[in-house]
Formats: C-alpha cells, sequence, structure tokens
C-alpha cells in the first residue's frame, strides 16, 4: 500500500485546514487508518484513527472537539479536518495504514511521507 498524505500549510491560530491521505491499490477497505504528527524534538504520536469498516474513530485528548478522521472508500482517502487550530498543533503529520487494527502507537505497517503544518500564533 502506498500512502500519499497533502493539505498542509501555514496556518493562523483559529483557522482550518484539511489533510487528505491518498491510497494505492484495490484493498483501502481492508486497512484501519492512523493520522500521527511529530513536532521538533518530539517522538511521533498518534493523533487520530479510524477503523477499516469506518465505524469506530479514535482521537488524542488534546485534538477531541476540534479534529474529525473520516475515510472515502470511492476515492480510497481518508481526511483528517482540523478545526481550531492551536500553535501546539504545528508539526508534520502523517498517515499510516495497518490491517490489524487502529494502534494508537506508530507500529503501522505502512506509512506516508508526511505534510507540514504550521500554526502561528
Amino acid at each position: 500500500v502506498q500512502l500519499q498524505a497533502s493539505g498542509g500549510g501555514l496556518v493562523q491560530a483559529g483557522d482550518s485546514l484539511i489533510l487528505s491521505c491518498g491510497t494505492s491499490g484495490q484493498t483501502f477497505r481492508s486497512y484501519h487508518m492512523g493520522w500521527f504528527r511529530q513536532a521538533p524534538g518530539r517522538e511521533r504520536e498518534f493523533v487520530a484513527g479510524i477503523s477499516a469498516n469506518g465505524y469506530s474513530t479514535y482521537y488524542v485528548e488534546a485534538v477531541k472537539g476540534r479534529f474529525t478522521i473520516s475515510r472515502d472508500y470511492a476515492r480510497n482517502t481518508v481526511y483528517l479536518h482540523m478545526n481550531s487550530l492551536e500553535p501546539e498543533d504545528t508539526a508534520i503529520y502523517y498517515c499510516a495504514a495497518d490491517p490489524r487494527g487502529v494502534l494508537q502507537v506508530p507500529d503501522y505497517k505502512f506509512w506516508g511521507q508526511g505534510t507540514l503544518v504550521t500554526v502561528s500564533s
């Protein structure tokens, strides 16, 4: 599975962004998807995840109520809608896929290349 993340950019605090992660192949429905982020000098952390069937979603406490993860099976794409962005959200955001489940640790089988989100105050 190849993953291609996009949608990052420079925004101001309070703004919104939508990250996209396109996938190759015909097995999108088989994979649980996750978004992670890594800020300078910090470890990669789980942000949000969605089950293969789309019925279950998971979020780190810091983004609950502000971020929404979704997936479009027709486009083989997973999205991360980010609202009310804060400077603390500044990081490189990575999408990931794994057939085992929504893992809240960076142990996914497949990773995208990352997209940079910078939130200015």
